[in-house]
């Protein structure tokens, strides 16, 4: 687990790793985040930004998988038991919460973001991937702040029934914002990045035990019954 005094510009006094039994989580297991960027290229700043929250996530106590995209086959281009749409589908299955960062190109997301996304379905059999998990988005921009992206994102995690948290990251011009080994610099947009994650572990110890009860829903509960039901009859 990454020490908080490993990351740059923290400030040891301010920094303080969520109490999960304050919040009234009691599980053994630190919380599971899987983290998702947009970007294919060698200097990827959706990527930078992406590893410098996973390392966020874990001095908050986190345990953290980053998914390349990298070989990852267009929306319905390949059969869903490609090798990395089960990786990725696999990583959907087993985290708590999630991180969509991507870059802004054309005012929106990326194909590339938007790809991994459309490879995560609503239900898988009788397990539902995404819903009652949360989900913190955050993009990069070339040029001067916006919002388009993490706007779009917002829109698909409440399509994918996730708890997306109120917290966001928007980096401007973020090639001026890394090193040369795509650390990030010291500067405000830092600091919301190290917000959005605490309060993203926050958000996960609050719900992850009880997601089940918070997505119950009549309509589904309906449904199910009248299949039951439907069964029954058909089998008399």
């Amino acid at each position: 687990m990454t020490d908080p005094a490993d990351l740059p510009h923290i400030f040891p006094n301010a920094f303080r790793t969520p109490n999960p039994a304050r919040l009234g989580d009691h599980a053994e297991h630190r919380p599971r985040i899987l983290l998702l960027y947009g970007s294919l290229r060698e200097r990827s700043y959706s990527r930078f930004a992406t590893m410098e929250a996973a390392r966020l996530l874990q001095a908050f106590g986190a345990e953290t998988r980053v998914f390349d995209p990298a070989g990852l086959p267009l929306p319905d281009g390949a059969p869903a038991d490609h090798p990395k749409v089960q990786e990725l589908r696999d990583l959907v299955t087993w985290s708590e919460g999630q991180v969509w960062c991507s870059p802004e190109r054309h005012g929106a997301m990326t194909g590339i973001m938007k790809a991994q996304i459309d490879w995560i379905p609503l239900s898988l059999g009788a397990v539902r991937p995404t819903q009652g998990k949360t989900l913190a988005v955050m993009q990069v921009s070339g040029g001067s702040q916006s919002f388009n992206a993490v706007n779009q994102m917002r829109v698909l995690g409440r399509w994918m029934r996730m708890i997306t948290i109120p917290n966001q990251s928007s980096v401007a011009k973020a090639y001026e914002q890394f090193d040369d080994e795509g650390r990030i610099l010291a500067s405000a947009y830092y600091d919301r990045i190290v917000d959005v994650m605490e309060e993203l572990v926050k958000f996960t110890l609050l719900t992850r035990g009880v997601s089940s009860y918070l997505t119950d829903r009549y309509s589904e509960r309906k449904e199910d019954l009248a299949k039951q039901h439907g069964e029954r009859l058909q089998a008399m």
